[in-house]
């Protein structure tokens, strides 16, 4: 199937109380979507990236209680897994849809990311549009807005990384579930593709 954007239904579907029903609520109405966003969008990561990048969308095949509070897809440049590699990806929680870069807490690429922060905090600065996040914790949907990120915040977040075990950092955009552009398949897609290749330095300094 043909990337077609979200609905006001799929964000839902993230509120349906219990595992077993909102599981099967996130198979039904998302899961398809993001698998077709992900054929879509590997060939031009993969060019952009200059290697090749897979997609994964999450299973929640751990849970066996509690319900996801969040879903996405995910690109790296292995066919096996990405959470211990720095990636790319598309989500949503019930309130927005999220898309990022990111170098989690399993992964052994954060303190060379912190060190690209630290050498070229400036030109991160100058990188990053003000409108997009940042945050340390992919299981929360809160951040903070770029534009509230001075040079010491920057660094605190770098210094956080190499110290705490359990740290992380994301980046990019945040589109808020009544948002238009989310109905729109081709323009979102456009979106995104433009987010990543913006997010392209941190992905390439985080090696």
């Amino acid at each position: 199937m043909a990337f077609t954007g979200f609905t006001s239904p799929d964000f839902d579907s993230l509120n349906i109380p219990g595992l077993e029903p909102r599981m099967k609520a996130i198979i039904a109405n998302i899961r398809p979507k993001l698998e077709a966003l992900g054929g879509e969008i590997a060939p031009y990561l993969s060019a952009l990236c200059g290697e090749e990048m897979f997609p994964h969308v999450a299973r929640h095949a751990r849970r066996t209680i509690n319900p996801p509070n969040d879903t996405w897809i995910a690109w790296s440049s292995s066919k096996r897994g990405y959470k211990a590699l720095p990636h790319f990806q598309v989500g949503m929680f019930s309130t927005h849809l999220f898309v990022i870069f990111a170098v989690i807490y399993e992964s052994p690429n954060k303190e060379a990311i912190a060190k690209y922060l630290e050498k070229h905090t400036a030109q991160v600065q100058k990188l990053i549009p003000s409108d997009f996040y940042w945050s340390t914790d992919h299981m929360k949907p809160e951040g903070s807005l770029h534009r509230d990120m001075d040079k010491n915040a920057l660094l605190q977040m770098a210094d956080k990384l190499k110290t705490v075990k359990k740290s992380e950092l994301l980046c990019g955009l945040r589109l808020d579930r009544d948002h238009p552009l989310l109905q729109d398949g081709a323009g979102l897609t456009g979106t995104i593709e433009q987010t990543f290749e913006t997010l392209l330095p941190l992905y390439k300094g985080s090696f």
